[in-house]
């Protein structure tokens, strides 16, 4: 068996990797329990001088991981070159922090002493998504490394080149001999490595159906699980929000990586008397995108990374028009070759129909019309996911108390919500439990430990 990758910009094959045979997998296994023991021996300041090799690395070679994520996955250079410094300051993050994070806690009892101690689990398996192939890989990775476990990394198929050039780079600076490995895999092996008693918890970032087979797997051996997964993010503009600040920040953070983020602007929830100035601003805006190669710098809107998913998100946008939702920009699949999809805007999707509440995973946005607040609110929290949101107005108090009601693991108040190191990462509901980044992140893969002294 071997896993393919093609260029969808072109829909060309790229190049084909064997998978690896069970006994390499044992083999990979192996090689990380035993590198495990060492790599928890090294200490806080090694592991972080190993971190900060990773960062620098990644730095010097962001060029050469854009132009890998520009063929593999159709990501723009730009975009693709600050993902590799993003996923850089991730390392440095947990290099500069994970020893406080995790120091010892000395808490008072009755008689003698004790303290929570952290320790690390062992070997975790990371399965992990094709749309940021750096960045959802190290936010999973730096703070599982620096806390003493080792890493295995279950790839997508269709970015194996990428995952293979990451793997190699922290070979380069170390890190290799089981410290961080990479497996060539497909989907059904994954289920035997989760299983396997030489690996403790698995993280994954994916899809619901992936999520839940995953937790699934995991549970039935008694494994922990961190499971990041899909969003239908509302961003909520009220009567008296700076129409253009909003405008521009919902279509940026809709059309980044071809708007295949779980975390982006997906439904626009806009009140009726903000809605013709709001509808104007972002038409325009969306209008002027270029759809193109990534390889040329004007292009701001990439291919779909695969053509199963443009065709996906076309029957998506068809039944959301079948049941009455308008289409007033994009909406019709370009001739030609390649996985480019149009930037599209639906308008007063009826509930029920994907554009309402579902996932739409490509550049499509969703206007929905409410007259006040309250309504808003209902329609924001009217979806089976709960990743991220935000609420535009002038009135920040009010803001913020709308947004505390918004049932999602992160609010923008006045701007989108991001990942950022410092920051926990999650979500509620379908969108998956568990939290990466900042000290909640690095908690998931340690043994919280009670030392109780006489």
């Amino acid at each position: 068996m071997s896993l393919q990758t093609r260029n969808p910009a072109t829909g060309d094959v790229l190049d084909t990797y064997p998978e690896q045979t069970p006994a390499e997998v044992h083999g990979v296994l192996d090689q990380a329990v035993a590198a495990q023991r060492r790599w928890q021996d090294l200490g806080f300041a090694e592991r972080a001088r190993g971190m900060r090799a990773v960062a620098e690395a990644l730095e010097a070679r962001a060029d050469t991981f854009a132009r890998l994520m520009a063929l593999e996955m159709g990501k723009p250079l730009a975009q693709g070159a600050s993902e590799a410094r993003k996923s850089a300051s991730a390392c440095r993050y947990y290099a500069e922090h994970a020893e406080a994070f995790l120091a010892d806690q000395p808490v008072a009892i009755d008689s003698g002493s004790a303290a929570i101690s952290h320790a690390p689990l062992g070997v975790i398996l990371g399965v992990m998504p094709w749309n940021f192939p750096l960045w959802q890989v190290l936010r999973f990775a730096a703070p599982t490394l620096m806390a003493g476990n080792t890493v295995l990394i279950k790839h997508a198929p269709n970015v194996t080149g990428t995952a293979l050039a990451l793997a190699q780079l922290f070979d380069d600076v170390g890190l290799g001999g089981g410290v961080y490995s990479a497996l060539v895999i497909d989907l059904a092996p994954t289920a035997t490595v989760i299983a396997d008693p030489r690996v403790a918890a698995v993280s994954l970032t994916g899809s619901v159906r992936a999520g839940r087979a995953v937790a699934a797997q995991a549970g039935q051996v008694l494994k922990k699980c961190v499971l990041e997964l899909g969003g239908s993010d509302a961003y909520v503009v009220l009567d008296d929000a700076d129409i253009a600040h909003a405008a521009t920040t919902c279509v940026h953070f809709r059309l980044t990586n071809a708007g295949q983020s779980c975390i982006a602007a997906k439904r626009w929830i806009v009140t009726r008397a903000a809605r013709p100035a709001f509808e104007a601003a972002v038409r325009a805006q969306l209008a002027a995108q270029v759809v193109g190669d990534p390889f040329d710098s004007t292009t701001t809107v990439g291919p779909m990374a695969r053509e199963d998913l443009r065709a996906q998100l076309h029957d998506q946008v068809q039944a959301s028009m079948a049941a009455g939702a308008r289409c007033v920009l994009g909406g019709v699949l370009p001739a030609g070759n390649g996985s480019y999809y149009p930037v599209t805007l639906l308008t007063d999707p009826p509930p029920g129909c994907p554009a309402y509440a579902d996932e739409l995973f490509g550049p499509v946005a969703t206007l929905i019309e409410v007259p006040d607040a309250e309504a808003a609110l209902q329609v924001a929290n009217d979806t089976v996911y709960g990743l991220g949101g935000a609420v535009f107005s002038a009135d920040v108090k009010a803001a913020e108390a709308f947004a505390r009601q918004m049932h999602c693991g992160a609010v923008g108040i006045n701007r989108a919500v991001a990942s950022d190191p410092r920051l926990p990462f999650g979500g509620v509901r379908d969108s998956g439990y568990g939290r990466e980044l900042s000290r909640h992140g690095l908690m998931e893969f340690v043994n919280v430990r009670a030392i109780l002294r006489a």
